[in-house]
């Protein structure tokens, strides 16, 4: 059978950018690092970049490009109120959901591996 992790994770990853969010201001390689550690694998610039795109134009974050003595600027991140809410919400549906699968998949004999 198909893996099917990377589909699953892009279903939840406008959440995990939230929720990496919620600690204060990042930009792009800090969340993906932060991700990273958290056990999702690398995340490339190429997945992760669309997805704070899509969430700036949403309105769910705030971004600001800043210049660096050293190196390229960065575009800093941060969760505006909506993207907090947002958070709140989808995030408690994704939490139900993923009880309603652990339990169906518990009742079927399955075991986390």
């Amino acid at each position: 059978m198909t893996d099917r992790r990377a589909s699953w994770f892009k279903g939840v990853l406008d959440l995990l950018v939230l929720a990496a969010l919620t600690d204060g201001e990042s930009y792009g390689y800090e969340i993906a690092k932060a991700l990273g550690a958290a056990g999702f694998g690398q995340i490339k610039g190429g997945t992760l970049y669309p997805v704070l795109n899509r969430l700036e134009e949403a309105g769910l974050v705030d971004a600001e490009f800043r210049a660096t003595e050293k190196g390229p600027g960065r575009r800093y991140y941060r969760l505006t109120e909506d993207g907090r809410a947002t958070l709140g919400e989808q995030g408690g549906r994704w939490l139900a959901f993923g009880t309603s699968v652990r339990d169906a998949l518990a009742k079927a004999g399955v075991e986390a591996r």
